[in-house]
């Protein structure tokens, strides 16, 4: 067993954050890191906190769970929201859980908001408001979602670019705190400066975009060879309402068009490639954003270089801080 970074006097072991777009390796490589210093991990994956949405969002196996601890997998059902200021919540708890045994606190995944809501505060965000809720669903059921896209992107051009998709849940939400505050959604996220601790190390992957591409064309393959289909028939079989905002996701979105509506299979598959790419792309450039980054360059590198040099900046960073 890895010794712990620190004794009862020393200071708290570091943050150590990998993030970067769908497909780089994000999950192995923070697997190497955990497995080294026999730490958990903490998943910064908006989509990964849901049950029996296994296959689509890329989970670590059973094996790997049972192996080495993961917080924030499986823990919501699909109809249950959450946010990531609630994300930021519950870090603080499961990060003091982690360091009150002198592990390192581990965290993986490519969500910006969860992200961001570690490294810049977020402000406080109005409840939401029932009646603007029932007003836009009225309007996009009488001029359909695009007048509703076309209207927070109006108001708000830099959340709706952010938005996948049709994603009818943030866009409501966008607005309902557009209408009640006169300010851009966005802008709740964006006022604050960043904020890296001392003890945090802040990583992110890249990769050459056609290798890239290739990595997310073949992880949808496999998906699809591993069951994708069955998995959205025996979720939408539970009863689970296919507009939910979990299931509007890349991969489930698709397959529900595929099941319901249709879609031929071979255009399903190119969908789901297609808007994983467009996805990787907005990732990234959120991340350029960031000051502070540590970037990695993957492409041409081996997984066991990277893994040594995150170790090396982990314990570093221990020992400075």
């Amino acid at each position: 067993m890895k010794t712990p970074l620190r004794t009862t006097d020393a200071p708290a072991p570091p943050t150590v954050i990998i993030t970067g777009p769908t497909a780089t390796g994000k999950s192995d490589l923070s697997l190497d890191l955990a497995r080294y210093f026999d730490a958990p991990v903490i998943s910064a994956d908006a989509r990964q906190c849901y049950k029996y949405m296994d296959i689509g969002t890329g989970k670590v196996t059973r094996d790997i769970l049972d192996e080495i601890p993961h917080y924030h997998i499986s823990t919501l059902y699909p109809d249950e929201p959450f946010t990531a200021a609630g994300f930021a919540e519950r870090f603080m708890d499961w990060s003091q859980s982690i360091r009150s045994k002198g592990k390192p606190v581990i965290v993986a995944g490519g969500s910006t908001l969860y992200i961001e809501s570690l490294i810049r505060p977020l402000d406080p965000l109005p409840p939401k408001n029932d009646a603007n809720t029932r007003e836009l669903q009225r309007l996009a059921e009488k001029e359909g979602l695009a007048s509703i896209r076309k209207k927070l992107e109006e108001v708000d051009p830099a959340y709706s670019r952010r938005i996948d998709g049709p994603n009818p849940h943030r866009m409501f939400r966008a607005l309902d705190v557009w209408m009640q505050t006169g300010r851009p959604f966005s802008s709740f996220h964006t006022n604050r400066p960043l904020r890296i601790p001392d003890n945090m190390l802040l990583i992110c992957l890249h990769r050459d975009r056609g290798e890239l591409h290739d990595r997310i064309d073949r992880r949808v393959d496999a998906m699809m060879a591993d069951g994708l289909l069955d998995e959205v028939r025996k979720i939408l079989s539970m009863g689970y309402d296919p507009e939910l905002q979990s299931l509007q996701t890349v991969g489930y979105r698709e397959a529900i068009a595929h099941l319901r509506c249709d879609l031929p299979a071979p255009e399903m598959i190119a969908n789901i490639k297609t808007s994983t790419r467009r996805y990787a792309r907005r990732q990234l450039t959120w991340f350029r954003r960031w000051e502070h980054v540590v970037w990695m360059e993957q492409t041409g590198q081996s997984q066991q270089i990277l893994a040594d040099r995150i170790r090396n900046m982990t314990e570093q960073l221990a020992a400075e801080t």
